[in-house]
């Protein structure tokens, strides 16, 4: 069974069950999102994102057409998503840049993520982060821009 809040817009049938989504969410018709995810409040999601199962999204995010985040994925509170490189007002382009977090991966609170990258399998994104490239799996990144975070 799935919970909406009853403050959440919910447009999307494609919802695993035990998935909940609170208040002051959107979520458009044709985003597809897993089983037991927790969708936190004022989060807006497009039509074009994948979640898988397992995963929490924090409040203040939002996920535009273009993302992918894999099972067991954590998000962040106020993460920012990128899916233009070159945004202007009222000019589109033909199609946007593809982000996906991979399976196991956390990006901390306030992190930003440039269109096009792939943060790998179990990677860790340090909170307010700018991630401008490619993040290797069970690698952990921190700072502007993002570097590895020496051990």
């Amino acid at each position: 069974m799935v919970f909406i809040h009853k403050l959440a817009d919910v447009q999307s049938k494609n919802i695993g069950d035990d998935t909940k989504i609170w208040q002051f969410s959107v979520i458009l018709k044709d985003a597809v999102i897993g089983k037991n995810c927790n969708i936190c409040a004022q989060v807006f999601i497009e039509n074009d994102v994948k979640i898988g199962d397992n995963v929490t999204v924090k409040c203040g995010v939002q996920l535009w057409d273009g993302i992918t985040l894999e099972d067991n994925v954590f998000i962040g509170p106020n993460v920012t998503f990128a899916n233009d490189k070159h945004p202007r007002s009222k000019i589109y382009p033909d199609s946007f840049w593809r982000t996906t977090v991979k399976k196991g991966a956390s990006i901390g609170a306030n992190a930003t993520l440039c269109p096009g990258i792939t943060i790998g399998e179990g990677a860790m994104i340090g909170a307010g982060a700018v991630v401008t490239k490619d993040v290797p799996p069970h690698m952990t990144v921190v700072g502007n821009p993002a570097h590895e975070l020496k051990k």
